[in-house]
């Protein structure tokens, strides 16, 4: 017996489910919700979504999603072009950003080295990275990965990765909790953790 009496229903549960975070249970939930509406709204809602997965770009300098080749970040005349913010993905662009605390450029890796997912270094954004500070006018990398194993191996690898440059390279304090993720992390915390960052040596003897 069909315990959702709808095919249909049951196939947009199905999809619906997949998503991060979302169980059968708030599935159905959203699944109703989507019922009651009006079509358009549903209309739109579809859209939506399809023309973001058709139509969004990353941008050719830092990897950060946008709607163009460039993204806005990238584009600013007013942000600090000296400082790159080297972040795990868009996810922590929008935390950063959220501080009110760092006016300069980003660099996205993509992920983090993580042996047990089969993540390792050639599947990252590092070969653009090391051309952009072979390029651009960096004078500080801020390393603003997630403090567990993985956003410390991450770290390391870039660390010894770019110490054949001239630049000054440094980590956002241990404000944020061991094992958290950016995005998680309130405003505040994150942005002191910005403002009070170490250089990367120093970190490591801590």
């Amino acid at each position: 017996m069909n315990e959702y009496s709808s095919k249909l229903l049951e196939s947009a549960v199905k999809e619906l489910s997949r998503l991060p975070g979302i169980g059968k249970r708030t599935a159905l939930r959203l699944a109703l919700h989507l019922l009651r509406e009006d079509t358009s709204a549903t209309q739109h809602l579809a859209g939506a979504l399809v023309k973001m997965r058709e139509e969004i770009m990353f941008c050719k300098r830092c990897n950060n999603i946008s709607d163009t080749e460039y993204c806005e970040i990238c584009n600013n005349p007013k942000r600090d072009e000296k400082t790159l913010c080297v972040v795990e993905d868009t996810r922590d662009v929008l935390a950063v950003e959220n501080t009110s605390q760092f006016s300069g450029l980003y660099h996205v890796l993509g992920g983090i080295i993580n042996p047990m997912e089969g993540i390792g270094p050639n599947d990252l954004n590092l070969t653009h990275l090391v051309g952009r500070i072979r390029t651009e006018d960096i004078k500080e990398v801020i390393l603003a990965l997630p403090a567990t194993v993985e956003g410390d191996t991450t770290g390391y690898y870039i660390y010894k990765l770019l110490s054949p440059f001239e630049l000054r390279i440094t980590t956002i304090s241990r404000g944020v909790a061991v094992g958290n993720e950016l995005e998680y992390t309130d405003e505040i915390t994150l942005g002191r953790s910005i403002l009070n960052r170490l250089p990367f040596e120093e970190s490591n003897r801590r």
